[in-house]
C-alpha cells in the first residue's frame, strides 16, 4: 500500500519529514496556509494554496495545476503550440521548502516557489525554475563557474480610492525627494520591517524618478534565489501596499508616456570564490573571461529583449534618452548603455563589481530572463568573444558613422521585432528547448494581438494593474 513515507518521484530527500515537522511549526506561529508559487511565460505570478497541514501532502505529491498556463496570457486567454496550450494534463507542484518563509506582510500565510513536475515525475520542460537551474548547472560542470544575481524592484505606488483604474500617485514631490520619503514613510517602513522579518537583505530602498515610483535593491545571491527573491518581495510590496490602502504596479509603464518601471539584473561569475569582473588585466579590471562574458550577452541583447521586455508595454519603457538601456553598447557606469560595468567602490571591488542589464522590466520572467542572460554570457566565453569599445555618454548623441563602426544599434522598438530577433537566434532558443521557446514565441504574439491597434495610453492601461 502507498502511504505518504512512500513519495511519486518529484520531491527532494527528507522533504516529507522536513514538511511534516515544518506544518506544526507554521501551526504554532498562526499561519494557516501556504502560497505555491511560480511565474508563467509572460511574467505573471501565479498562485495555489493549500492548508498547513496540507504541507506534508504537497512536498510527497506535488500540487495538482494545469500545463496550460504556460500559454495563458496577461489578459488571461490563452493561446497554443503543438504541445502547449489544451485542456489535457496536469502538472505537480512541488514546494522548495528550502526556500519557505512566513510572510510579515500577510499574517496567516507562508510562501514558498515551486518546480513544475509531470505526473510521470520528470521535470516539465515548460518550467523556468527547472530551466534556470539547468542552465547555472551547465555552467558550473562545462566551466567551473557560479554566478550570483540580484534583480532591482520598481514600482509606482497609487492611491487605493482611485475611480476605477485610473492611475493617481499616493505621493508628490520631485525625483529621489525627500517629500515622498516623508509621504509614504509608514508605508516604505512596514516594507522594510517585512522583509527584514522573512530574511530579505535589503541594501537600500528610494523615492524614483517616475511620478509614484520607489525602488528597493537586495543583496546578490545565487541566479535561483535570486529570481525566488524577485517574486517574494513583489509578493511582499503589494501586501503590506494593501494593508495601507495602497495600489502598486510593477508594469513596465502605468501611462503612454515617461520614465517606465524597470527590473535591472546585476550579474557576476565567479570561479573558486574569485569574483571575474574584479582584479583582472582587462578594461577596468575585468578579466578576459568576464569580457567576454559582458559581449556574449552584448550580442545576444536584441534577441534577449523578446525574454526580458516581454510585454507591449515594454515598449512604451524602452525609449532613448531615459536611462533604459535602449543600445547595444557598453560602458563603465553609464547609465544610458544596454550594459553598465559597475566597478564598485575602492575597497569593494572584489566583491561588489558586476554586470547591471539595463533593457529588463518586471514583466519578464526572472527565472528564464536570468537563465537567458547567463546563456548569452557562456556563448560568448565559449567563443572568446571580443568586447566591441566603450560607449561614453548617451549612445543616442553618436553619429551614424561611430555608431557603426562601435557595433552600436537600437535594440527592437517593438515587441514584433524583438520576437523577430528571438526566431533567428538559434543558440538561445536550443537552450531553451523548443517547448519553453515556442511558448515564449506564442505567447509574445498573442500579447501584441491582444493589443492590436491601441494607443500608448491604452497599451499601458491594458497591463496597469496586471504586474
Amino acid at each position: 500500500m502507498t502511504t505518504l513515507a512512500d513519495p511519486v518521484p518529484g520531491g527532494r530527500p527528507g522533504d516529507v519529514e522536513r514538511a511534516t515537522a515544518l506544518s506544526g511549526e507554521l501551526a504554532g506561529r498562526g499561519v494557516h496556509g501556504v502560497v505555491l508559487a511560480y511565474v508563467d511565460t509572460a511574467g505573471i505570478g501565479r498562485v495555489k494554496t493549500v492548508p498547513t497541514a496540507r504541507l506534508p501532502s504537497a512536498a510527497a505529491w506535488g500540487v495538482g495545476m494545469s500545463p496550460v498556463f504556460d500559454t495563458f496570457l496577461a489578459d488571461d486567454s490563452i493561446v497554443t503550440t503543438d504541445v502547449l496550450g489544451s485542456p489535457d494534463g496536469d502538472l505537480r507542484l512541488y514546494p522548495d521548502l528550502e526556500r519557505l518563509v512566513v510572510l510579515a506582510g500577510q499574517p496567516g500565510w507562508a510562501w514558498a516557489p515551486v518546480d513544475r513536475i509531470t505526473q510521470d515525475g520528470e521535470r516539465h520542460p515548460g518550467c523556468t525554475r527547472t530551466f534556470l537551474r539547468r542552465i547555472v548547472t551547465e555552467a558550473a560542470e562545462r566551466h567551473g563557474l557560479t554566478f550570483k544575481a540580484a534583480i532591482e524592484v520598481e514600482w509606482t505606488v497609487a492611491r487605493g480610492d482611485a475611480p476605477g483604474d485610473a492611475f493617481v500617485p499616493a505621493t508628490t514631490g520631485p525625483a529621489y525627494g525627500a517629500t515622498r520619503q516623508v509621504e509614504l514613510g509608514d508605508y516604505t517602513a512596514d516594507v522594510l520591517a517585512a522583509c527584514a522579518a522573512q530574511g530579505i537583505d535589503v541594501e537600500q530602498v528610494h523615492p524614483e524618478y517616475a511620478a509614484g515610483q520607489f525602488e528597493i535593491s537586495v543583496g546578490a545571491v545565487d541566479p535561483v534565489a535570486a529570481a525566488d527573491l524577485s517574486v517574494l518581495v513583489r509578493q511582499t510590496v503589494r501586501a503590506v501596499a494593501g494593508r495601507h490602502g495602497l495600489k502598486v504596479s510593477f508594469a513596465p509603464a502605468v501611462v503612454g508616456q515617461g520614465v517606465g518601471n524597470g527590473g535591472h539584473v546585476h550579474l557576476s561569475a565567479w570561479r573558486d570564490g574569485v569574483n571575474l569582473h574584479s582584479g583582472g588585466a582587462g578594461r577596468y579590471g575585468m578579466t578576459a573571461e568576464a569580457e567576454s562574458l559582458t559581449a556574449g550577452i552584448l550580442a545576444h541583447l536584441p534577441a534577449l529583449t523578446a525574454v526580458t521586455a516581454p510585454s507591449p508595454a515594454s515598449y512604451l519603457r524602452l525609449r532613448p534618452s531615459q536611462w533604459a538601456g535602449v543600445f547595444t553598447a557598453w560602458g563603465r557606469e553609464t547609465r544610458e548603455t544596454a550594459l553598465r560595468v559597475v566597478t564598485g567602490t575602492a575597497g569593494l571591488r572584489d566583491r561588489a563589481a558586476n554586470l547591471e542589464i539595463k533593457p529588463v522590466d518586471l514583466a519578464a520572467n526572472p527565472y528564464l530572463a536570468i537563465g537567458s542572460l547567463i546563456v548569452a554570457g557562456l556563448d560568448g566565453l565559449t567563443s572568446s568573444a571580443a568586447l566591441p569599445d566603450e560607449t561614453t555618454g548617451d549612445p543616442a548623441h553618436l553619429g551614424e558613422a561611430e555608431a557603426a563602426g562601435r557595433g552600436v544599434r537600437r535594440l527592437p522598438v517593438s515587441l514584433e521585432q524583438a520576437v523577430e530577433e528571438f526566431r533567428a537566434d538559434e543558440a538561445l532558443r536550443a537552450a531553451l528547448g523548443p517547448v519553453l521557446a515556442d511558448a515564449v514565441i506564442a505567447v509574445r504574439l498573442g500579447e501584441l494581438a491582444s493589443v492590436a491597434g491601441l494607443d500608448d495610453d491604452r497599451v499601458a492601461a491594458a497591463y496597469r494593474w496586471t504586474y
